[in-house]
């Protein structure tokens, strides 16, 4: 497998540019997969710095309906007509954020893409191809993140707490190898693995994403739950690479406890896993 970072909130040089968003290219049974396509046109820029063809991707999940995540896919749309969109039948509903001055913030997809002859709506578990699919419907056992804070959707014409139906993850499996892919883990990274566990009896052997530490609305987790959560990710004994909304300051504290074991993506990265 192969996972370049088109597009994450710090650049891994001046040669690549960078925003408050997501984007990752995968290599993976004879497919090219798309996951997430970031706030905006920049995944296309990046890929044509690693001299990636996005007409050429087979497969876009969209982790999430928020514009960090799915602000692309119209240019997407607009550069692939032959890929699948894979993407929660959740996901367009209306998702905001309420900010520092109390204002509320549309944070959503455009709902005008919808219908695209190219989207699949999914739910629950989802099988791809071969050694790939997409799983959603988490049981929040442990605590979610509380930098979720002030994250909103609307229902039944209601303005409400987001509680993240709409979010899945991404299995990658590759000659005994097996990778899992979250956009924010807005369900909670700890969650995510025990479900990850339940579907398929162990734990991956890499994770690669976002555990959302933090965020401009409810600031970082504390010192204590993100010690938790390095010690519960230590014992899975997986690889991590993590970004965008883990935040830098929490990202450190859980590299001074789990050493090698984590590392950041940055945008411009590459990993042969």
């Amino acid at each position: 497998m192969i996972i370049k970072a088109l597009a994450e909130n710090i650049p891994i040089s001046k040669d690549f540019g960078s925003e408050h968003g997501l984007s990752l290219h995968l290599e993976a049974n004879g497919r090219k997969i798309l996951f997430d396509v970031g706030a905006s046109e920049l995944f296309l820029d990046n890929s044509k710095k690693f001299n990636i063809n996005i007409s050429d991707v087979n497969y876009l999940i969209i982790s999430h309906g928020h514009y960090d995540h799915g602000g692309g896919l119209n240019a997407f749309l607009r550069d692939n007509s032959k890929a699948e969109v894979f993407i929660h039948h959740l996901a367009f509903e209306k998702h905001y954020a309420k900010r520092l001055d109390e204002q509320l913030e549309f944070i959503g997809i455009d709902e005008e893409l919808k219908e695209n002859k190219q989207i699949i709506h999914t739910s629950d578990r989802f099988f791809i191809y071969k050694g790939i699919q997409v799983f959603s419907n988490i049981t929040q056992k442990e605590p979610i993140p509380s930098s979720n804070g002030g994250l909103l959707m609307e229902q039944d014409g209601q303005i409400v707490n987001d509680i993240f139906a709409h979010e899945q993850n991404l299995i990658v499996e590759e000659e005994g190898k097996t990778l899992l892919v979250t956009g924010c883990a807005h369900n909670g990274i700890i969650n995510i693995l025990e479900h990850f566990h339940t579907l398929k009896g162990c734990m991956p052997n890499y994770v690669i994403g976002g555990f959302h530490l933090s965020s401009h609305s409810g600031g970082n987790e504390s010192l204590e739950n993100i010690e938790k959560i390095a010690n519960y990710l230590m014992k899975t004994k997986a690889k991590y690479y993590t970004c965008h909304c883990t935040g830098i300051e929490p990202y450190n504290r859980l590299k001074a406890i789990m050493g090698e074991n984590i590392d950041y993506l940055s945008s411009g990265s590459v990993i042969e896993i």
